[in-house]
């Protein structure tokens, strides 16, 4: 598995550094390319025809070498700079030729204040050489073993998390499978018990019917009607065997193999795993959608419309007409399939799922989702959250607003469950044998609920 690299910082913003030269009218942050060509200082400039002369000092001190190029114009030595053409004149330049009025400079001048500015310039490389050496030597040193302090904490963080939920779920394990083998061992007595005894059952009624076939075929008229309260014996004791009956305790409980914390844990493994949010083809089927509700393009989005808004779509058998109640795309009869509503902005609303044949027309309970035989769903009303199914309620625990429900259908178990994405608490879950293929169902009577992918 790869992942994209995070690109680093390298730089963190700096502060100026006050020079050692002290040389008035240097910038700091001004490059020396344009030192260089003049773009500096304006401190030094004179005004034209009153040019100074490059200072004795200055050229003794080697700071100004005292070798000067020619004047082509004046044939005099160019020791002027002038600052508004970018170039290198002689005085008569300056005073009474092209230049005349430019802001002017001695060379000698000039370079001094180059010169200041090029020390400044590296003092300022030296102090930043010497924070980034801090920073290497130091700071990311330090970050190195903070680093390796931190990864080793997370490592026994998730060790010591996965070795508790291993441990939790090896004696889960170990329990339900007890469980499961003491409720074996309870349907297998049962059966024995019955197998016993219904043979011996069977055993007196094939007795008493051979008695009675005998008595019917070889008893004459006179004896059969004298022998009639002795017959009359037999019948009753034939009667007296009864009728075998399946009751639920031949069969093995259900509920012996479920736990909440494995239920969870399996919740979460499907809900917030790779393939978190189920089947990205789920959507709000358009042809269910009732003319209260309203449809975004994409076909994820269910907005309840106020009565003023609504336009009366086309005919459609497939389409609620009363109830504010729309059907997903996504037909459920094998498998495990998982969806997440985010349902935050709404008040009101259902999620659940219901058989294909769920009425669609008119205002009875056959068509409202949770009042009948066909369908399941997780009712929000006036801050009261509730199972619904064939119009019975079942009131939830719910700690805080779900922003987002999961469901998640397990065709195999036959189970339904409702889960808090953000919190991994499982609302409610509900086992039944479903008969028919399943639609996810959903109502909404404020604002809006989405099917998120």
């Amino acid at each position: 598995m790869t992942e994209e690299l995070t690109p680093c910082d390298l730089t963190c913003p700096s502060s100026p550094v006050p020079s050692a030269s002290g040389t008035k009218g240097m910038e700091f942050d001004q490059p020396i390319f344009s030192v260089l060509s003049g773009g500096g200082e304006r401190e030094e400039n004179q005004e034209a025809g009153t040019p100074p002369a490059a200072t004795t000092a200055d050229a003794e001190s080697g700071i100004f070498s005292g070798e000067f190029e020619v004047c082509v114009e004046h044939e005099a030595e160019l020791d002027w700079f002038c600052g508004t053409e970018r170039k290198l004149i002689c005085s008569h330049c300056a005073t009474v030729g092209p230049c005349h009025g430019h802001t002017v400079t001695p060379v000698a001048t000039r370079v001094t204040a180059v010169r200041n500015r090029l020390v400044d310039v590296c003092e300022k490389m030296q102090l930043q050489a010497l924070r980034i050496e801090r920073f290497i030597e130091q700071t990311l040193t330090d970050k190195e073993r903070k680093l390796q302090l931190a990864a080793t904490r997370a490592r026994e963080q998730v060790l010591a998390q996965v070795s508790a939920v291993r441990e939790a779920l090896e004696e889960e394990e170990q329990r339900l499978l007890e469980e499961v083998q003491r409720e074996e061992e309870r349907v297998e007595q049962c059966l024995l018990t019955q197998r016993v005894h219904w043979r011996q059952a069977l055993a007196t009624l094939t007795q008493t019917r051979s008695g009675l076939v005998h008595t019917l075929t070889h008893t004459s008229d006179a004896q059969l009607v004298t022998g009639v309260q002795e017959i009359a014996d037999r019948v009753e004791e034939a009667d007296g065997v009864g009728e075998p009956c399946d009751t639920e305790q031949l069969s093995l409980n259900r509920g012996c193999g479920d736990s909440k914390l494995l239920r969870g844990l399996w919740a979460s493994a499907v809900l917030l795993g790779p393939n978190a949010y189920g089947s990205s083809s789920l959507r709000f089927d358009e042809r269910t959608v009732s003319p209260l509700l309203s449809l975004s393009d994409d076909l994820y989005t269910l907005t309840f419309s106020p009565k003023k808004a609504r336009q009366l779509p086309q005919y459609d058998p497939a389409r609620f007409d009363r109830w504010p109640n729309a059907l997903g795309s996504l037909s459920v009869s094998s498998g495990t399939h998982s969806w997440v509503v985010d349902v935050g902005q709404s008040g009101a609303f259902k999620v659940g799922v219901c058989y294909s044949s769920l009425e669609r027309k008119g205002s009875g309970d056959e068509a409202r989702l949770g009042q009948n035989e066909r369908s399941w769903v997780l009712s929000h009303y006036d801050g009261d959250y509730s199972f619904w199914h064939a119009g019975k309620k079942e009131p939830l625990q719910v700690a805080r607003k779900p922003q987002r429900i999961g469901l998640l259908l397990d065709w195999p178990s036959q189970t339904l469950l409702f889960y808090e994405v953000d919190s991994s608490a499982v609302i409610h879950s509900v086992t039944h044998h479903f008969s028919a293929p399943l639609l996810p169902a959903f109502a909404v009577t404020d604002r809006s609920i989405t099917i998120l992918h």
